[in-house]
Order: C-alpha cells, then structure tokens, then sequence
C-alpha cells in the first residue's frame, strides 16, 4: 500500500488490485492519472463497497476520460436479464462466455466501471483475465508464430453459444451487428502488446478450420490460467473496473430470474487494435 496518495492493494501477483480511498477523494479528480496507469498495468481495480449513486459514478468516470454513451444516449446502463430493467436482453446472454466489448468498433471502449446493486443468492461472479500478462508470459517462439496472424471476430459468434439452433431472424439480427478482420496480436500505442481472443473469434485467416480452431481454444485457456486470472464474488455497493483493451471477462451463470442488476459506465476508445 502507498504512504499517501492513492491507497492501493495488489489481489493476486499478475492482475487486480483494490484502491481503498474514499468516494469523497477519488471525486476530486487528484488520483486520475495513477488510477490510469494502475489500470493499465493491473487489468482490473477493484472499489470495495464504494456504493457510488448513478450520478456519482458518471461523475467519477468523467475524471477518467471520455464517457462512451449506449447506442440509446444514456451514460449509465443496466445490465439486467430483466427485460422490464434492460433493452439488451438477448445480447447479455453472451456476456455468459468470455469476450471483450466493442470488438467491432473502430476503437474499443478504454474501460468499463460496473456496480453492483442487486445480486442473486447465488452465482453472478464475474471473472476475468490480462491478457498483457498472458501474452507476455508465452515462448519466444509462440511470440514469433503469431506475430502476423489475423483473426475473424462475428458479433454472431455468442449467439451459437447459448442458441445453438436460432431462429433465422434471431440469426440475421446478429448478423447485422457485423463481423471483422483483427491481429491476434494488438500492440498498443504503448508498445505493450496483449492476446485478442473471445467468444467472438471464429476463424484464423489462412488456416485450416481444425487447427484454427484448436489454436484459438488453447490461447484461451491460457490466456483465462490461474496465473492471469481473477474472479470478483461482489458484495453490494461494489464497483470494479476493467481495461476492456487487455483483459477478458465473463459473468459465471446465476439464476436467470434472480433480479441481478448492475450498473455500467464506459470510457471511450482511444486506439485501434493494431499490429
């Protein structure tokens, strides 16, 4: 933990750490650019029992950069299998498998921050994974081999998850959300590089169907190991925040009727995946 300044807490040796400082401090502003550079370096912080209001996590989240909006304007969304409480119903349902957001858009959001406000008596852990470490921690030989591969990501690629027979129209709903050519390798403008992995990637360009799929499947279990690994059992008035640009994550299942709410802000994109 710091003397002074941003009280911090590392959770395990390769990703997470809890920042400690109260609501009132971490209004101000004064800690934003470490909190960035914890982020970046950590993949996820957690704000225990913060309990932020809406408007003081929106608040909180503008000294960190710019709030990306949902397609619908808002700044907070509710992440709820509710349909009363949510629009993206059918959509959450990926959220099930792990992914990161926006992998379609020209600029993946920065980060997302999530609170907890409603919680089901049981599961509805959320998991997560840094894929800075896991890149950083293959052979020099992996590192070399997949330098210049490219991968298919489907925003359709979830729904065959968790509906393996879709309707046709369900289908062509998702398919609209469109597809999209990445390097399985990202190097930021940092210079860090990190694993671009997901539910949503389908196919490595120029390989055989089989042993693309068995490359993919086995940098996923890697990249998801023990090693980068961190699962978040929330409790009320939590918050984590996550670098949506080197990390995945996953919600592990919960009862689907039990009311579970969260709600999110995010941070808008400031790179392109690039190789």
């Amino acid at each position: 933990m710091t003397e002074a300044g941003l009280k911090t807490r590392d959770i395990k040796p390769n990703i997470a750490s809890e920042v400690l400082n109260s609501k009132e401090e971490l209004l101000t502003g004064r800690y934003s650019a470490e909190i960035r550079d914890l982020l970046e370096q950590r993949g996820v912080i957690v704000f225990p029992g913060i309990a932020f209001t809406d408007e003081e996590q929106v608040a909180f989240t503008r000294t960190l950069g710019s709030t990306a909006r949902e397609r619908t304007g808002e700044e907070v969304f509710t992440v709820s299998l509710d349909p009363e409480k949510s629009t993206g119903v059918e959509y959450l349902k990926g959220a099930f498998y792990w992914h990161f957001d926006g992998v379609i858009q020209a600029k993946p959001i920065l980060a997302s921050l999530l609170s907890a406000k409603v919680l089901p008596p049981s599961g509805g852990d959320t998991e997560f994974c840094n894929t800075y470490a896991a890149y950083d921690a293959l052979s020099d030989e992996d590192k070399q081999r997949f330098a210049d591969l490219r991968v298919i990501h489907s925003n359709w690629a979830p729904l065959l998850y968790h509906t393996p027979e879709p309707s046709q129209e369900q289908l062509d709903l998702f398919a609209s959300f469109g597809e999209i050519e990445l390097p399985l390798v990202w190097t930021h403008k940092s210079g860090r590089k990190s694993l671009v992995l997901g539910c949503t990637a389908t196919q490595v360009v120029g390989m055989d169907r089989k042993d693309s799929t068995l490359l993919l499947n086995r940098l996923r279990e890697w990249a998801t190991s023990e090693p980068f690994h961190y699962s978040h059992k929330w409790s009320a008035g939590d918050m984590v925040m996550w670098d949506n640009t080197g990390t995945l994550h996953r919600a592990t299942p919960y009862p689907l009727n039990s009311g579970r709410e969260m709600h999110r802000t995010k941070l808008e994109g400031e790179e392109p995946i690039a190789a």
